[in-house]
Order: structure tokens, then C-alpha cells, then sequence
């Protein structure tokens, strides 16, 4: 067991590396899927440590803090937001830990979450490429591709996480997640050549398999989207987006229910099972992430005050959350995101738009057209909501 000692420090620097380890764990997951790479799932189990210490610190930062009962009730939303974040890191930890069991997923799976709205690729830096000696933060990568590296194989080793002070050297290999559209640009700045494009198999008769893993793909998108949603509500106080999350999260109970119903039925024509059992745990890591979402936004729901530390926490993240309004006038105004390559030009990942002050729309197609007066919520680097910025405002036309 190990050993934690209390460090004094603050509770807010405390829960921004919680949210950004979290989802660190969860991206490296599905990487280790991908790529069937035990190495992968070898640290995220070394991260469920640092987020061990990172929950002990939170706890006693809390009992600390808190010397009223108003200020008891303010800490106890920031708790219950440290403990989701808590909640999705060990259902990362325990994909990991079937992984490096030897646990097997099927090559459909593999093959499908390509097509799932945020990718994870893979990409050699070749020498001399534009890449080839530069930082993250000298190429602007995220906002000129729209992909983020989440981390960089150099010889043996790996660098996880890695900042825009990060330097990636010709040969380095880029684990990068984002929108599909990213992948291309991504490419040709490492000076790499994309793989051809894979239909995974769906000639004929689809079976249960293949149902559970297209489902499987839905699971992927809505939880990682009801985790946006639920910082996005409290950070802008919208009771709105919160109760579509908890919505969200019944939707996912459901999809779990019909999910492993296809895998069994599957069970009975495949000869080795052993490649659904990874499919019955990953349908629980979905559902795990949905929930912890849910109880990120009951803060909200159940009216416990939310400090205005919180706005710095979603704020000071590695991937941050912002909103603007479509001006008269402006870049966006009257086109659509696929004419404008929003998710490329910007590295912003929309993730709702509201329109006329009433309607939302979740996961906005390509297709979907911006007009003058619409609320967009995204999430993303720092540069990348500067041009997101310019391209909303009427006064650079």
C-alpha cells in the first residue's frame, strides 16, 4: 500500500491536475486499445498513483478549508467533483489492468473507433519535416491541425502529457487525439504519409457484433461528451446543459443494457470468447464516465453553491472550455463548420450550440450552419480560443 503524506497546497491546483489526469487516463486507454500496447496501460496505472496522492490531498485540502457551514457546503461540490474525476481515473486503471492481463478486444472494435468524433492516430515524425525540431507551442499544432499529442515515443521511452515547452525531433512517434478532418494536416506536418482509410467489416448480414461494437462507438462519443457538457454547466451556470447530462447519463444505462445483450447473443457464434470479455468492460468504463459526468453536474442541480474557484480550475486545465457569441457580420455568420474548417483552422472541439436564446443542438454535424446570434460552446487549447475568438467577432470583417 502506498504511503501518502499530506503536502500544504492549494485545493484549486490540486483538482486542475485531477481533471487533467483524468482525462489524460481515459485518452491513454483507448490508445492502449487501439494499438493493443501493454506498455500503454503500464502507466496509466503508474498515473492512478499520482491521482491516489492527488484524492488524499484534495481531502484533507477540503477538511481544512472549511471552517463555516457555507463554506462546508461550497467545499463539498468541489469534493464531489474531485471524486468523479477519482471515479473515471480508476475505471481507466482497470482497462488498463485487463490489458496487461493479456485481455483481447475484437479487430472490428479496433478497426471502428477510427470512426468515432475524436480520434486517436499514430504518426512517425519523419526528419527534416516541418515538426522535426520545433515545440508544440512554436507550431501551434492543436490549432493548425486540430489534433492534440497526448504522447511522444522517443527510442524506449515515452513522454506522456506533454506541454507546448515539449520538443519532438524527427523519428519521435506521436500518439495525437482530435477530430478526423485533423489527421490529414497532422500528417504532412510530420512529413508522413496517411494510412489508407479502412472500412471495418460490415459486408452482409450485420450480427451482434458488429451492432455492439457500432454501439460501442456511440458509448465512446456520448460519455466523452457528457463530460464536457457537465464542466461546461457548472462554469457558465447553466442548469440547462445539466440536466442534458443527467439525461445523458440515462441514455447511457440503457445503450449498456442493449450493448452486452449483443455481445452474449455474439457469444453463441464465436468461437473464442475471450476477445467480448474486453467488450463487457469497456462498456462499463462508458457508462463509469457518463456517471461521474452526472455527478459533476448534480453540483449544479442540487443548488450547491460553486465557488468561483472552479472558473479557474476549467480555465487554468490543459484543454479548456469557453463560449462566444456568432456576431452580425463575423467569419462564422451564415456557413457551415465543415466551410470553414472550425475543428481544424481552430483545434476547438464544438460541443453545443444554442440558437434563438431556447434550442441546444449536441454534437453538431459538419453540416451545421452558424447564424448570427448563436451561443457555441467548445472546448480547446488557449490559441485555439483566440482564433475561435476572431473568427465569431463582426469586427474583423
Amino acid at each position: 500500500m502506498m504511503e501518502v503524506e499530506y503536502q500544504p497546497t492549494s485545493l484549486k491546483d490540486v483538482l486542475i491536475e485531477m481533471k487533467d489526469i483524468s482525462e489524460l487516463m481515459v485518452d491513454l486507454a483507448y490508445s492502449a486499445i487501439l494499438f493493443e500496447s501493454r506498455e500503454i496501460a503500464g502507466e496509466i496505472e503508474n498515473l492512478e498513483e499520482i491521482m491516489n496522492r492527488h484524492t488524499y490531498q484534495a481531502r484533507i485540502s477540503g477538511m481544512l478549508g472549511a471552517r463555516r457551514v457555507e463554506e462546508a457546503e461550497s467545499m463539498s461540490g468541489l469534493l464531489q467533483i474531485a471524486e468523479s474525476a477519482e471515479r473515471i481515473a480508476n475505471s481507466a486503471t482497470e482497462i488498463a489492468r485487463i490489458i496487461r492481463r493479456g485481455a483481447k478486444f475484437p479487430q472490428k472494435l479496433r478497426e471502428a473507433l477510427p470512426e468515432a468524433e475524436e480520434v486517436t492516430v499514430r504518426v512517425e515524425v519523419a526528419p527534416h519535416a516541418l515538426l522535426d525540431g520545433t515545440t508544440l507551442g512554436e507550431v501551434k499544432l492543436q490549432s493548425r491541425s486540430g489534433m492534440r499529442v497526448i504522447a511522444i515515443r522517443r527510442g524506449n521511452g515515452w513522454i506522456y502529457d506533454p506541454d507546448k515547452r515539449s520538443v519532438i525531433r524527427g523519428g519521435d512517434i506521436l500518439l495525437a487525439k482530435g477530430i478526423g478532418a485533423g489527421v490529414a494536416p497532422l500528417h504532412t506536418m510530420a512529413g508522413a504519409t496517411p494510412e489508407p482509410h479502412r472500412e471495418w467489416a460490415r459486408a452482409g448480414c450485420v450480427d451482434d457484433l458488429d451492432r455492439a461494437v457500432a454501439l460501442m462507438i456511440e458509448m465512446k462519443n456520448l460519455s466523452e461528451l457528457a463530460v464536457g457538457l457537465a464542466y461546461t454547466a457548472l462554469l457558465f451556470t447553466n442548469e440547462d446543459l445539466a440536466r442534458e447530462v443527467r439525461a445523458l447519463e440515462g441514455r447511457m444505462e440503457d445503450m449498456r443494457y442493449q450493448f452486452d445483450l449483443w455481445v452474449l447473443e455474439a457469444a453463441k457464434r464465436i468461437e473464442n470468447v475471450e476477445y467480448l470479455r474486453g467488450l463487457l468492460h469497456l462498456s462499463s468504463f462508458a457508462e463509469t464516465i457518463a456517471e461521474a459526468a452526472s455527478a459533476i453536474a448534480d453540483v449544479l442541480l442540487r443548488d450547491i453553491e460553486i465557488p468561483p474557484v472552479f472558473r479557474m480550475i476549467v480555465r487554468e486545465s490543459d484543454e479548456i472550455i469557453t463560449r462566444f457569441e456568432v456576431e452580425e457580420g463575423s467569419a462564422l455568420a451564415n456557413r457551415s463548420l465543415k466551410e470553414m474548417s472550425l475543428a481544424t483552422v481552430t483545434g476547438m472541439v464544438v460541443l453545443a450550440i444554442r440558437r434563438g436564446g431556447e434550442r441546444w443542438t449536441y454534437r453538431p454535424g459538419r453540416d451545421e450552419r452558424l447564424f448570427a446570434g448563436d451561443l457555441i460552446v467548445a472546448k480547446g487549447r488557449r490559441d485555439g480560443e483566440e482564433q475561435l475568438a476572431t473568427l465569431c467577432s463582426g469586427k474583423n470583417t
